[in-house]
């Protein structure tokens, strides 16, 4: 194609587009690439998922990347620097796959702030707007530093899975302002995102995609709204048909469609002037998996973790203190890296936390979970056309799949009519004779059959389910020895037998399917023998948490337990042994109250990504001095989460009852102790804060500017790293407010021992205003203003204040 465009007037471009192609750029063509326009060079620009990674342009055969910490884990390194740098690699990700625009970052208010149970909760990076926005801002300033979009999503609300698509969420003006918003607007200040991704839901019964002040569920309201953009394709909504008769029925005008494909056209432009080689490119995309990316991905991966509780100084583990260590758990070598949906991709390769721990020292392990069977990598995957009875006809394309999660809401073979259907077919080894349990979940209906005897039928008789079909399960005694095959036969249509319950379960655009299985066992059996060898051993280790089956994309949790018999297990292994650490795989709270006090250690190791056992090793062994901090708070009980009461749709509706009191604002009002506190998080190191300073220019109007300094000294004698917070108690203004609110925190990094750094935190105008609705603007409020200093919401030793003499008003940024 021609690079006549890279040179091209936009606006007198418009006028040499037909109706159909002006249309056409309203939309795309398939799920990741905007529309093209040969006759005058337009090309098409390529987008992917993030935010943990860049997938690429296919679920069903996607090219191997590399997976980093989700929103979560980055969220709790409290550090803008690093963030910028992963935007920067998640860039050079991106253009490799031959995408020049990436669906990320996602700073939707979503983790604890209303309920530690949202499925996509691991995506976003905390509890607290000021948090979300700086780090979002960072995130999306190292992504564009190398020329590629970054897409801030999901504006606004979008606060839960269920019901995500039609619920309508009731906010106050002020709580939209002050929480859910506020992030978004921050990543504007600060980084200016080139593209934004609406939210699924209502708020005050608009869809925000048709929302003016908010960002697709019509033609005309969302095109007049201001949304350029309707993804992904085909086209559902913005069809040659529909168009042309909102014009011709004047719902629309001509000025509302140039006015978005002047937007299209631009946004085109700036990424093909960015990224030529790439956006004229082959469109190939390629893995980068090389030594310098491997340490990049480790080094992030370990300034995440967490470290909860330390008791006795367990940790580090140290050889002259402990000679053999259990590892027990049902993650303990299992490839846990991220949570399901648009987070999901293929690695590059995965360090289990088995691999990691036993590569990384001479202690001596010993493992405490039974043998699952593993069969040789790889099923085929063969694609049919069906007649109008679902009968398999001739096949049309081949291809070996390495994934039992199969997805086709992204690729279908040429050749494929309306009725279609697939085939995989493989083998499955076991090493011992078990009883092997089986699951089929699915989009469409399919039948499981095992050596060609039907032992599924989620075809005919279907359940519905989140977002897939309920799993249907079987148990099956296998032999060791010879392979038995396994087959699954699916077809993309739903059951015939349908009624509306199961009309609502299909998802709209996603079709695929999800086969898994594990060797049967006796839990209460397996439990006691994992006790009794953690008995036996120096110290043990219990890797559990939760999975992409419990943390996705298209479904909430429907409580804070980790999963069937976790909570038993480790409690058992802890009063077995005492000297256990307990390492969370989880993008969000989970329940640790039952069993808390039974163990000394306890390590949040979120999703990790590729290098998850490596980092996990690197705490553990004290390699890497632990400095991550929680970004939201962790529950005692799920009754004590502020949306307890109303978190999911009610009658096609969720109000927002808390309104500011949200996540650590909650617990503080309500003098409720959590768990574990937000900005909670242990170091090896220990470290003495003083001589807090506040210094103030500009006190009386919205260039407004406190500069508060704080002495750290680290008093251990490891080096360590420490974030210090700041959160203003802003005074009484005649409405009730939250009274400590973050708006500031520095990372003081690698101080030796003995050795003395000040951290400097700047706080502006957002840090003293509050949202007035009468007056429809920011309002900071002549008083004295108190500042607490620490490092965490539940330990701010240091106090000050300063004046602003007059009061002031703002709107804007």
């Amino acid at each position: 194609m021609s690079r006549s465009f890279l040179e091209a007037d936009v606006h007198h471009l418009i006028n040499r587009l037909t109706l159909d192609e002006k249309i056409g750029l309203l939309s795309a063509p398939d799920w990741w690439n905007s529309s093209s326009v040969k006759r005058l060079g337009i090309p098409s620009v390529r987008m992917s998922d993030g935010p943990n990674g860049v997938r690429g342009s296919s679920h069903f055969i996607s090219t191997p990347a590399q997976c980093l910490p989700c929103g979560t884990a980055l969220g709790s390194t409290f550090d803008t620097e690093l963030v910028y740098k992963v935007g920067e690699f998640l860039s050079a990700e991106a253009k490799i796959k031959s995408s020049v625009v990436l669906l990320a970052p996602t700073c939707n208010i979503q983790i604890n702030e209303r309920s530690p149970l949202g499925g996509r909760s691991f995506e976003s990076f905390s509890e607290d707007p000021t948090l979300s926005g700086l780090l979002s801002a960072a995130y999306i300033n190292g992504v564009q530093s190398q020329g590629v979009a970054a897409t801030i999503k999901h504006f606004v609300a979008n606060d839960q899975e269920h019901e995500r698509t039609a619920v309508n969420s009731v906010i106050s003006e002020r709580a939209l302002r002050e929480i859910y918003l506020y992030p978004f607007m921050l990543a504007q200040k600060l980084a200016r995102p080139w593209a934004f991704m609406t939210s699924y839901g209502r708020i005050d019964g608009i869809h925000c995609s048709e929302n003016k002040r908010y960002g697709t569920y019509s033609v005309d309201l969302a095109l007049q709204a201001g949304l350029d953009l309707e993804m992904p394709g085909p086209s559902r909504w913005r069809t040659p048909l529909l168009m042309t008769h909102m014009l011709s029925s004047q719902k629309v005008s001509m000025k509302d469609i140039n006015d978005r494909v002047l937007s299209v056209l631009s946004f085109v432009q700036k990424l093909a002037r960015k990224n030529s080689d790439v956006v004229y490119g082959d469109g190939s995309e390629k893995t980068c998996d090389s030594p310098e990316t491997r340490r990049f991905c480790r080094n992030i991966a370990s300034e995440t973790i967490v470290l909860l509780k330390n008791e006795g100084g367990l940790l580090p583990l140290r050889p002259e203190e402990v000679r053999t260590i259990a590892v027990i758990g049902p993650h303990a070598k299992g490839s846990i890296i991220s949570g399901g949906g648009s987070a999901a991709l293929k690695p590059a390769y995965v360090v289990t936390p088995w691999d990691g721990l036993v590569s990384n020292s001479d202690f001596e392990f010993k493992f405490a979970q039974g043998c699952y069977g593993d069969g040789e990598p790889g099923w085929l995957c063969t694609f049919y056309n069906c007649d109008e009875t679902g009968i398999f006809m001739e096949p049309v394309a081949k291809y070996v799949l390495n994934d039992t999660r199969v997805k086709v809401n992204d690729f279908l073979p040429d050749g494929l009519g309306e009725e279609w259907g697939l085939m995989l077919e493989g083998l499955l080894s076991v090493e011992k004779d078990v009883s092997f349990e089986f699951g089929l979940a699915v989009s469409g209906r399919a039948k499981l059959f095992i050596n060609d005897e039907l032992t599924i039928d989620n075809w005919t008789h279907q359940r519905s389910g989140d977002f897939f079909y309920g799993r249907e399960k079987v148990t099956v005694p296998l032999l060791a020895g010879g392979p038995i095959t396994v087959k699954v036969v699916y077809i993309s249509s739903p059951a015939e037998s349908r009624n509306q319950e199961r009309d609502l379960s299909q998802p709209a655009l996603m079709r695929g399917l999800r086969l898994g299985g594990a060797e049967k066992i006796d839990e209460s059996l397996a439990i006691k023998e994992a006790s009794d060898l953690a008995a036996n051993c120096d110290a043990a280790i219990v890797v559990c948490g939760l999975t992409p089956e419990w943390e996705s994309e298209g479904f909430d949790r429907s409580d804070l337990d980790l999963p069937r018999s976790q909570n038993e297990l480790i409690k058992l292994v802890g009063r077995a042994n005492r000297r256990t650490v307990v390492v969370v795989q989880a993008g969000s709270a989970v329940n640790m109250e039952s069993w808390v006090n039974d163990i000394d250690g306890i390590v949040l190791a979120w999703y990790l990504g590729n290098e998850a056992g490596n980092a996990i090793a690197d705490i553990l062994w004290g390699k890497v001095n632990p400095c991550g901090k929680l970004p939201f708070t962790i529950p005692k009980r799920i009754e004590d989460v502020p949306s307890y009461l109303s978190f999911g749709s009610e009658n096609g509706e969720v109000v927002y009852r808390e309104d500011l009191f949200v996540g650590y604002k909650y617990y503080q009002a309500r003098r409720i102790s959590p768990l574990f506190a937000f900005g909670h998080g242990l170091s090896y190191s220990s470290f003495s804060l003083s001589d807090l300073k506040i210094t103030v220019s500009c006190p009386s109007n919205e260039n407004f500017a406190a500069e508060v300094t704080v002495k750290v000294v680290n008093t251990a004698s490891v080096l360590g790293s420490e974030v210090i917070q700041a959160y203003v108690d802003l005074p009484s203004n005649g409405t009730t407010t939250p009274k400590l609110q973050l708006r500031g925190f520095t990372k003081v990094r690698d101080l030796e021992p003995g050795s003395s750094e000040v951290g400097v935190i700047t706080l502006d105008k957002y840090a003293v205003s509050f949202w007035d609705s009468p007056r429809n603007a920011w309002r900071a409020i002549a008083a004295k203003y108190h500042v607490r200093v620490g490092t965490s919401s539940d330990n701010l030793p240091l106090e000050g204040s300063f004046d602003i003499e007059t009061e002031f008003s703002w709107i804007g940024l």
